[in-house]
């Protein structure tokens, strides 16, 4: 693999003798570090042109306290980290997933650095990690560790080798123990409090909400705080729906959208029995337990906000009478919501 470093060789040695120098204490570190894992990123040359300060949108929750405290939303970094623990397959994955999203670990650091600056909490909704490698689960456990975190999973936090599988709750089992244990909280339900705000990380990384979290969820609104939800995949809204369907026309990536609308999506009949889970009308259909705590959802007061990513770009909309849901761009395009509760 041609690395950025050694594009540019020829502007940082400027003779033969000393080129020849270099290569031979090249020779000697790459010995040693042949006997370590060793993290591989992809080519990243194409886009340092690219590279801009984060795109900060500023919003403001009203949650009802007397101490107003900030946070940083982020979601979607995807990072695309492997190395020689992984095969010749994962490797290749890693190389043809970064050509889009290899930016994400530098705007993961920009995004730590402005909380800390800032006094802020760290938000993540889902896909830090866009497959999982021990690389990537590393770098997970590292930066966790760098700030004050509060998480929610996603769908890419048990990906393997991303879409050769169908990803339903056995599939999310086979990495599940490794991938929380490099994470900051409970992946599946988890509350904390934080200046008298009780964040709810809820998974609904594969369309659905099982009644147990609906039980959970319901005992956190009944501790008489205002809650923020944070979520991978945002919920349904016509409004939102309309507008995902106009830039993805095949499916609308939503949480408990209904039926009618669901049958709709990408449905291809002529797929093997086995392979029908590949049609966005099956992976996207909700189920019962799902569409009963939507329907709870919007009728509950102490919900003031819900954060969430999935979707790659920036959307609001009103989900219920106290509630906007707000979706937040990806990381590895520098995106982050700057949130005031207040």
């Amino acid at each position: 693999m041609t690395s950025f470093f050694s594009l540019s060789l020829q502007k940082i040695i400027p003779n033969e003798a000393m080129k020849r120098r270099f290569f031979l204490k090249l020779s000697a570190e790459v010995l040693v570090a042949s006997q370590l894992p060793w993290p591989l990123r992809a080519e990243v040359k194409r886009n340092v042109g690219k590279l801009r300060p984060l795109n900060i949108r500023e919003i403001e929750i009203p949650v009802g306290i007397e101490k107003p405290f900030s946070a940083l939303h982020i979601s979607d970094t995807h990072l695309t980290l492997v190395d020689n623990r992984n095969d010749e397959r994962k490797i290749k994955l890693a190389a043809d997933r970064a050509r889009s999203m290899n930016l994400g670990e530098h705007y993961l650091d920009e995004a730590i650095r402005y909380a800390k600056e800032h006094d802020m909490l760290m938000l993540h909704t889902g896909d830090l990690t866009d497959f999982v490698s021990e690389a990537n689960l590393d770098a997970a456990a590292r930066h966790y560790r760098e700030a004050d975190w509060f998480v929610s999973a996603g769908n890419h936090e048990f990906s393997q080798y991303v879409g050769e599988a169908k990803e339903d709750e056995a599939y999310k089992a086979e990495s599940y123990q490794k991938v929380q244990d490099a994470y900051p909280n409970d992946l599946t339900f988890c509350s904390r409090v934080v200046g008298g705000v009780n964040f709810v990380s809820l998974d609904d990384v594969y369309y659905n909400v099982t009644e147990h979290q609906h039980e959970l969820m319901e005992q956190e609104v009944k501790r008489g705080l205002p809650v923020v939800l944070m979520c991978h995949v945002p919920f349904y809204t016509p409004d939102f729906c309309d507008y995902s369907l106009k830039r993805t026309p095949k499916c609308a990536y939503l949480t408990a959208a209904p039926l009618e609308v669901t049958k709709n999506f990408e449905n291809n009949p002529n797929l093997p029995e086995d392979q029908q889970w590949r049609n966005r009308s099956v992976q996207q259909r909700a189920d019962k337990p799902t569409m009963e705590f939507a329907k709870w959802l919007k009728h509950q007061k102490a919900v003031k906000g819900i954060l969430t990513g999935h979707m790659h770009f920036f959307y609001e909309t009103r989900y219920s009478k106290t509630a906007m849901q707000y979706t937040v761009g990806a990381t590895y395009n520098g995106d982050a919501y700057a949130v005031r509760f207040v």
